[in-house]
């Protein structure tokens, strides 16, 4: 497999002059000789024309001769090369590409919507040009199959809440990892790739209704659960702190009728209206 390597044209200045003195040149000796053969001499200015070429900033230009590969100019300015030489273009500044939303299945099977935000810039001109047919149309598939491989190897979420990374909660990993994927892929087509996370995640249309009941379900689950800890702590203080001043005795039963009031009262998603007992702690 053939590297990328640099390509030194001439300076396209002096090519200029001199083309335009062979084309005064010409003139003045058709004037003088009136010799039509001094009129070969304006084909010889024609074909030298088709050697000039400019190279902007972050551009450059692929020398292929009679397909010969014979190296890359990356430096800019104006210039001049072999006539017969093709000059393809090749832009080395930084794309970027928004894939389409695609709808994959995701570990657990669930059906999501996700796409990817790429960008990207040509490192290796010889491997753009030579190595696949379209490298900006390689970047897309490629970009498309990548998404489709993380997707389906993490869940969209995790309900269980059992340290597994996730699309949803785990951006930093799963971006790090399409990171790697898209640079691998993208490698053999010279591709080197500056950034690349997800753009857009959701449940597909089918079934979006259902697991945001889920995510709510699970997370009114898990407020409940944080509440009834505290309310058992809260209790659990307010009887040893009774027991340890020794404001009141309380039987076991007593104790478990306080403990049954506390929690309602802790626990309620409503306000309790209080009733104040005005008799003795027997009735």
């Amino acid at each position: 497999m053939k590297e990328e390597k640099t390509f030194e044209p001439r300076s396209g200045f002096p090519i200029l002059l001199l083309a335009f003195l062979i084309l005064f040149g010409t003139i003045a000796a058709l004037v003088v000789t009136h010799m039509p053969i001094f009129a070969l001499f304006f084909l010889v200015f024609f074909i030298m024309l088709f050697g000039f070429f400019v190279i902007n900033p972050n551009s450059s230009r692929v020398m292929v001769f009679f397909g010969d590969y014979r190296g890359t100019v990356k430096k800019n300015g104006f210039f001049w090369a072999n006539p017969f030489y093709s000059k393809k273009k090749v832009s080395l500044r930084a794309y970027n590409f928004d894939s389409e939303r695609l709808k994959v299945n995701d570990k657990l099977g669930n059906p999501i919507m996700i796409s990817v935000i790429l960008v990207w810039q040509v490192k290796n001109t010889y491997k753009a040009m030579f190595e696949v047919n379209d490298y900006e149309h390689f970047v897309r598939v490629q970009s498309d199959a990548a998404v489709r491989k993380l997707g389906g190897s993490y869940a969209y979420d995790n309900f269980e809440d059992d340290g597994e990374i996730t699309l949803r909660s785990g951006m930093n990993e799963v971006n790090h990892d399409l990171e790697e994927e898209l640079r691998e892929r993208l490698a053999m087509a010279g591709i080197d790739v500056i950034e690349a996370r997800i753009g857009y995640l959701a449940y597909a249309e089918e079934i979006a209704s259902a697991m945001l009941q889920r995510q709510q379900a699970t997370a009114i689950v898990a407020a409940r659960q944080k509440i009834v800890e505290g309310a058992v702590g809260m209790v659990e203080m307010a009887l040893d702190e009774l027991n340890t001043k020794s404001i009141v005795e309380l039987d076991e039963e007593k104790k478990a009728a306080m403990v049954s009031n506390l929690m309602v009262v802790l626990c309620s998603d409503r306000a309790v209206t209080p009733v104040v007992n005005t008799g003795t702690l027997n009735h």
